[in-house]
């Protein structure tokens, strides 16, 4: 009998019946949610919940089964409760229903609901509001009644080309995209930063923080109302039109979506909404994230599964966004959300804290959001490992493109700050970096911007520290700069060289941008100094960080859609007595030297026969703040060489000490 092998994987042989399992469950839900059609057509409750311009009027919906009454409120009504905005109840439903003329309400006005249940009633923004708005004097939130000249979208997105079959993402806040001391807009995001991703190499944007979350410093992982592009930003108008404009610049978009939580405000969110604590969430303890001090989603309930699937819809339908970055989902997909746990072996993923509810919908959302558009980008934040996640549905996987490759940055950081540059191992690093299975493919990355909250740093920063206030113009000598200068490009590079199949950066890092990320807040004096990106430094020849920002601009625009991005890496030197790392991917050669102190003349590497080699540019360059010891250029005949009973074929190179080159296969 021909042995199984779920995912390509053997080590899971003897849990084969166990994702086979998983894979049915998920899909008798679909059938049972979609009935007879199909289910990304069934995720469309946007289109019915919420308020909508009808002919003849307006009607508006909502699902809240242990109400006993509904009010819309709002200037309308002078914020007074009136029995011409009530909603009826539909008979044998949890949905409730008001259908108002044409002139009871206009685009602009201000609205929310007043919610009574038995023993209480309280105030409410609807589940489904398209657009929500703060206001500054009282913090509080109040749904607008949004209806303007549809917006005219100029352009489709970009079709996959070989430059953009591999995302290079550009992880990005727009409202901390401004070099100034406020929150950023929609519009300047679009007319300032979609330009600098764009000569950067860049050829995805993931925008953070679009869903309307109450508490800016949450950095968007707050969520209040799901349906709601973030109002602090600008008008929705302004993020279709950065998108539009996005996609014809070549530029993909997608966005962070937030399912694995949501934020536990009552007036502004969708705790006790209708005055139980079930009504999206579990019940009791299960409902209460004590980690993150938010409500946790019941995966396992109709309604929000209606909810969700079509948040995924939406998103792509009115926005035209390309894809999601799925945050948190291993706090999703285990009832002890991760917290202390250290996957260790296979049988953690099989030993019954799974919650296969929560399972089940993610790959339902991947279903969804392929079936919307084919094209769609989707990736997954998780830390946990678990088999199949980024496999195909059809193979019994959830459903995922991508995972993110987050042991990455760990590791980058605790060599950063735990181990000095002399003991770093080429083979530890090489494994590292290649450490994912062969069926499914990683966003790999040196940071997001996880590393850099409140009490981390960037990398470069982290390199460096204080040095970084006082070393870093081009005419200084500062050992610490130069070090911290040369690893970061390298780091880079061995990522990006190694991705498995994308490569994620945060905005700024890429020039080394210092410091940390703070957002406004009273321990800080409201301060937003750290909740901005100081891109005068990477546009300032004096300095070292235009160098660094050069450097991975000729990285990507020299690299990305080549197919060093695709085949398979071939380790050709990993020395960790010489501290250098050498291999082969899709007619490139990569080799580093990251001994603090070495050079090496005549550095024999081994290449595959049948060619010549051209350095492509090296990171010791002077554009790259490096002391341009490599004649630029150079051709690299590869001799024959006995290695026992073999002929192989070598190069020699010179390396100087922390020095990064790339050589193109010519032959």
């Amino acid at each position: 009998m021909k042995t199984v092998r779920p995912f390509g994987d053997s080590l899971l042989g003897p849990y084969r019946e166990a994702i086979a399992g998983r894979a049915r469950y998920a899909r008798a839900l679909a059938k049972r949610l979609a009935g007879g059609q199909r289910l990304a057509d069934w995720a469309s409750a946007h289109e019915y919940y919420g308020l909508h311009r009808v002919k003849g009027g307006w009607v508006f919906r909502e699902w809240a089964p242990n109400a006993t009454g509904i009010w819309l409120v709002g200037d309308f009504s002078d914020w007074k409760v009136s029995p011409k905005f009530k909603l009826k109840r539909k008979s044998g439903t949890g949905d409730w229903e008001g259908r108002f003329p044409a002139r009871a309400l206009r685009h602009g006005q201000f609205y929310r609901l007043e919610v009574a249940w038995d023993g209480g009633r309280g105030e409410r923004i609807p589940a489904y509001a398209r657009r929500v708005v703060q206001d500054p004097a009282t913090d509080l939130f109040a749904a607008q009644v949004w209806c303007p000249t549809p917006y005219a979208w100029k352009h489709t997105a970009p079709l996959q080309t070989r430059n953009s079959k591999h995302p290079a993402i550009y992880e990005a806040h727009v409202g901390m995209a401004s070099e100034e001391g406020k929150v950023a807009t929609y519009a300047e995001f679009r007319d300032n930063m979609l330009p600098r991703i764009k000569a950067a190499g860049y050829n995805t944007v993931q925008l953070m923080a679009v869903m309307e979350h109450p508490y800016y410093g949450s950095f968007g992982y707050h969520v209040s109302s799901f349906f709601a592009a973030s109002s602090r930003f600008g008008t929705p108008e302004d993020l279709k039109s950065l998108i539009d404009t996005a996609h014809g610049m070549g530029l993909r978009v997608i966005m962070d979506l937030v399912h694995s939580h949501a934020v536990r405000n009552e007036r502004d969110g969708l705790s006790l909404f209708d005055g139980t604590d079930c009504q999206y969430f579990h019940t009791g303890p299960r409902g209460w994230h004590s980690a993150w001090d938010s409500r946790c989603f019941d995966y396992g309930k109709v309604e929000v599964l209606h909810f969700l699937l079509s948040n995924c819809r939406f998103w792509i339908d009115e926005y035209h966004f390309d894809g999601f970055r799925f945050d948190g989902i291993t706090s999703m997909l285990y009832t002890h959300h991760g917290l202390g746990t250290a996957f260790t072996d296979y049988s953690m993923y099989f030993d019954g804290s799974v919650d296969g509810d929560a399972l089940a919908y993610l790959t339902l959302a991947n279903e969804v959001i392929h079936a919307v558009n084919p094209r769609a980008i989707t990736i997954a934040e998780d830390v946990s490992g678990m088999p199949g996640c980024a496999s195909p549905v059809k193979a019994g996987g959830i459903g995922f493109d991508y995972r993110m490759a987050m042991g990455e940055p760990d590791y980058w950081f605790h060599l950063a700050e735990k181990v000095p540059d002399e003991n770093w191992s080429m083979w530890g690093m090489y494994h590292v970096l290649t450490d994912r299975r062969k069926e499914e493919k990683v966003v790999s990355y040196v940071e997001s911007h996880d590393q850099a909250l409140v009490g981390g740093k960037t990398f470069f920063f982290q390199l460096v520290d204080q040095e970084v206030y006082f070393g870093m113009r081009q005419d200084q000598e500062n050992l610490a700069i130069a070090r911290g200068v040369a690893l970061h490009k390298m780091a880079r590079l061995a990522t990006f060289a190694l991705n498995g199949g994308a490569y994620l950066n945060f905005m700024g890092n890429e020039f080394g941008h210092p410091e940390w990320i703070d957002f406004p807040r009273e321990g800080n004096g409201f301060s937003y100094s750290h909740a901005r990106r100081q891109w005068s430094l990477r546009d300032d020849p004096s300095l070292r960080f235009k160098a660094l920002g050069d450097w991975d601009a000729a990285m990507l625009n020299g690299l990305a859609g080549t197919p060093c991005v695709s085949a398979p890496p071939i380790p050709l030197v990993r020395n960790d007595a010489d501290h250098v790392l050498a291999f082969y991917r899709g007619g490139f050669v990569f080799v580093f030297n990251f001994d603090p102190s070495r050079s090496y003349s005549d550095y024999g590497v081994l290449v595959p026969p049948g060619g010549t080699y051209r350095l492509l540019f090296d990171s010791d360059e002077t554009r790259f703040g490096g002391q341009g010891r490599i004649a630029a250029g150079q051709e690299f005949w590869p001799a024959n060489v006995e290695m026992g009973d073999e002929i192989v074929q070598q190069i020699k190179l010179y390396l100087p000490a922390r020095t990064a080159l790339v050589l193109k296969r010519t032959v």
